[in-house]
């Protein structure tokens, strides 16, 4: 009776630690829970207050070009910016928690793994015990038959309880395995996120600096901003000409540093790419638009589409490819090439505030390749995103600046999107 007792005892306590162990676990993740569900609430309005900004952006570049609404822009760009970073902030703090839970699950299946190999050593002694002990040696240590009979039935449970162990040992392992991807799943997003969040801030400073550049330029004078304007636009139709020469000769020459021909160029209407950014908004179309009639390129037609998501927004590869160029020039700014097999078209991407892969680096559809801006040549930030069947690269001898061909070989990229 006293040994009864004491071992009724001992359950109890266990099972009192353990009890509360338990509600100690279920308290923290509650507590997860909780944080995680309000992480999610405050993403979810930070999200659609980053929407209304692009919102309000996409209606003042509706209006006409005036001192007022490039501030305007400018001002929503910078609370945009602004509102990202406080959101990267919460999926930050987000996802350091469900990576914090993640871990502390690894460590209890880990202890759960120890405690399950500790019982199978046990099991296994007992049953090798059992099985090398003689026959004649079990009978005399049994007082009667029925005592053998029970010691057999014994050890055939604790052999079924030996395999139930192994089979929960494997499925602990399984599920361990699992976590540990989710895991690494779990960091690689933390790493990215901590990218974006630098990239956000750096686009926040970009933006600041165009603002005051703008401002300073113009004396907060609308006459002013007008004729800077106008002094954009005939710096660039100048950049156009020397350029088309400069490309004749070159090809000419021959002296190309890349040089790809798209094979069996598809029928028109295809759709073979996506567009490079999910919020967009078209600020000029390919061909004789109204601002290339105006002879901004030298007489000739825009070579590309110029798509607007905000400053330092993520351009995406409009389709699988490697990147086979990319390089800085006073016209277009920032810019990266994309190859793009089985048809060997070149997708090109200017006015870039960053790039984030360079030359041989391999990029999937929709892969972050480089962010929005407005460097080079450039009124407001954006893309400008051409397609060429022929596309090539070469060195301008009076800066050393890498161009690609503007005049020859492109086609439009809303045919093949």
């Amino acid at each position: 009776m006293k040994k009864i007792i004491v071992l009724i005892s001992i359950f109890v306590l266990v099972s009192a630690g353990t009890f509360t162990a338990w509600q100690i676990n279920i308290t923290q993740a509650q507590t997860d829970d909780e944080r995680i569900a309000d992480l999610r609430r405050q993403i979810e309005e930070l999200e659609n207050q980053a929407k209304q900004y692009r919102g309000n952006i996409a209606s003042e570049r509706e209006k006409a070009a005036t001192l007022n609404r490039e501030i305007s822009i400018l001002q929503n760009e910078i609370k945009g910016l602004e509102t990202q970073i406080s959101l990267t902030g919460k999926k930050i703090d987000k996802t350091k928690i469900e990576i914090s839970n993640v871990e502390g699950h690894i460590g209890q299946l880990l202890d759960d793994i120890k405690t399950k190999k500790e019982t199978l050593t046990r099991l296994i002694l007992f049953v090798n015990q059992y099985d090398h002990e003689n026959l004649l040696a079990t009978l005399v240590k049994n007082q009667n038959i029925s005592d053998f009979f029970h010691q057999e039935q014994y050890v055939f449970s604790v052999s079924r309880q030996l395999l139930t162990v192994v089979d929960e040992l494997q499925e602990t392992r399984s599920q361990l395995e699992g976590n540990k991807q989710e895991l690494e799943n779990k960091e690689g997003e933390l790493q990215n996120l901590n990218q974006t969040q630098l990239q956000k801030k750096n686009s926040l400073s970009g933006v600041k600096q165009n603002k005051n550049t703008v401002l300073k330029q113009t004396k907060g004078q609308e006459a002013e901003y007008q004729k800077m304007l106008a002094d954009i636009e005939k710096k660039k139709a100048a950049f156009f000409q020397e350029l088309q020469r400069l490309e004749s000769d070159i090809l000419v020459g021959g002296n190309f540093i890349v040089h790809v021909t798209a094979t069996n160029v598809p029928a028109r209407g295809i759709k073979l790419f996506r567009w490079p950014e999910d919020d967009y908004r078209i600020t000029q179309g390919y061909g004789m638009t109204t601002y290339a009639r105006r002879g901004a390129y030298g007489g000739a037609p825009h070579n590309g589409i110029d798509i607007a998501g905000g400053y330092g927004s993520e351009i995406r590869a409009i389709g699988d490819g490697v990147i086979v160029a990319n390089g800085y020039n006073d016209g277009f700014g920032y810019w990266v090439a994309v190859q793009h097999p089985p048809y060997n078209f070149v997708s090109v991407y200017g006015h870039l505030s960053a790039i984030a892969l360079r030359v041989g680096a391999e990029v999937k559809a929709g892969q972050t390749i480089a962010y929005e801006g407005s460097t080079g040549n450039s009124t407001g930030s954006h893309v400008h995103l051409s397609l060429y069947k022929e596309f090539f690269t070469y060195v301008k001898g009076t800066n050393n600046q890498l161009y690609f061909n503007y005049f020859e070989g492109s086609v439009n990229p809303d045919d093949y999107i």
